[in-house]
């Protein structure tokens, strides 16, 4: 979609009753925040037209039908399904704050959201002022991104994007995003709003990535691992094609063919899905890839109770490795080697929210002892493990809270 199409969609809206209508809106608003972005970042202000524009598709989505569980869209002639669009309703109202009201009223409006903001804001910028930073690696999806429901509709809010580029390009050499998600065709790319290298982005744990002049490229794959992903891929695609697991493909990550790995979802942040029903898909996945890698020479299965990943192995038993799951510690390694980063030299500063972004702490950490980290979470859990990697790991609140204070970062 270019932006001509996007203003066209979002001029006057039409009724959004499906699915397609749904996320071709979105992806209209994904063309519009790009520039939105561009002008901002180089005049502090954002066209009317824009602006306007934006409120349009925030009015289509508040005009969707409703439901107990959910605004309704519909899959086909006959289904419909219950969505939670709080995200996306949420992420526009924040950017026609941002755009129409100033950024120091936007930063009012952050603070009733989260009234934990300022206080954390107070108790860590200190800690990390004053520093520049050879390398950030921040995931993306509760990390530097409020959670979505949808993937590809996840798309990079205005306020979001400026104030990551600022810290880009102002207080890092480096910054990159390094996420489990795809790079590319429904990836990534599609759903963000920075400026072409701005950051690295580095998808499917890190296996595939775009650098700061955009070229691309991947993390080797043997042919034979290529073949017969392809074929559980090929599987998986007629599975989902049934009628009682297509929903599978519109909840929470829905299906993404990775670089390496696929991901299916079987449940979302709403529960949308009863949760035998859940377990029940789960074991058909498992069985699938039981029945084309018996001796587990190929794939390893992580289930996040969201995600089931199906995950290619490395490692080299003719050199007696064993073989496991390729993780985002394995990617932080790669990009280091590839992008030459240096990240031995220092600083670096790592951000995760989940368990799997620990390996990229850990991986740091080996690296350089001139290493600092920062996890959004409230999981107690999560934080015991994290401060065993490294004690003096900041915790956070939120996403928006982590974004705000790399905003405040470049500022000063």
């Amino acid at each position: 979609m270019d932006i001509q199409e996007a203003q066209e969609i979002l001029h006057v809206p039409q009724p959004i009753e499906t699915l397609a209508q749904f996320y071709r809106l979105m992806q209209a608003t994904r063309e519009v925040r790009f520039r939105i972005v561009t002008h901002y970042l180089a005049e502090r202000k954002a066209g009317t037209d824009d602006i306007n524009l934006l409120q349009n598709a925030y009015n289509a989505l508040k005009s969707i039908q409703e439901s107990l569980d959910g605004r309704l869209l519909a899959i086909d002639d006959t289904r419909k399904i219950a969505v939670d669009l709080s995200y996306e309703e949420t992420e526009l109202d924040k950017d026609l704050h941002f755009l129409t009201k100033g950024e120091d009223a936007f930063y009012n409006h952050l603070h009733a959201l989260h009234p934990s903001l300022e206080m954390q804001l107070a108790e860590t910028l200190p800690k990390l002022s004053p520093v520049t930073f050879r390398n950030l690696i921040s995931d993306r999806d509760g990390t530097v991104n409020n959670y979505c429901g949808r993937y590809l509709s996840s798309i990079q809010s205005v306020y979001n994007a400026v104030f990551l580029t600022r810290f880009a390009r102002k207080c890092v050499a480096n910054a990159i995003l390094l996420t489990s998600a795809p790079l590319e065709n429904g990836g990534m790319v599609d759903i963000c709003t920075m400026p072409d290298g701005a950051f690295i982005l580095a998808g499917s744990k890190g296996r595939e990535y775009r650098d700061k002049q955009w070229n691309r490229d991947t993390y080797p794959i043997e042919p034979e691992q290529q073949n017969i992903l392809n074929t559980l891929t090929e599987q998986i695609t007629e599975l989902l094609q049934k009628d009682e697991f297509e929903k599978f493909s519109y909840i929470g990550s829905g299906f993404q063919q990775k670089f390496g790995q696929l991901t299916i979802a079987r449940q979302d942040i709403s529960q949308s899905i009863p949760a035998q029903e859940s377990l029940d898909f789960l074991q058909i996945l498992n069985n699938l890839v039981f029945d084309l890698d018996r001796e587990k020479k190929f794939f390893r299965i992580e289930d996040t109770g969201l995600d089931v990943e199906i995950i290619l192995t490395v490692g080299d038993t003719g050199r007696g490795e064993s073989l496991r799951d390729f993780n985002k510690g394995d990617g932080v390694a790669f990009l280091d080697k590839k992008l030459h980063l240096e990240m031995k030299k220092g600083p670096n500063l790592i951000c995760g929210d989940t368990f799997s972004d620990i390996a990229m702490l850990k991986t740091a950490r080996k690296l350089t002892q001139n290493t600092r980290g920062i996890f959004v979470t409230r999981d107690l859990v999560l934080q015991e493990q994290v401060e065993e990697v490294f004690p003096k790991t900041i915790f956070l609140d939120e996403p928006d809270t982590l974004v705000v204070l790399l905003n405040e970062l470049a500022k000063r």
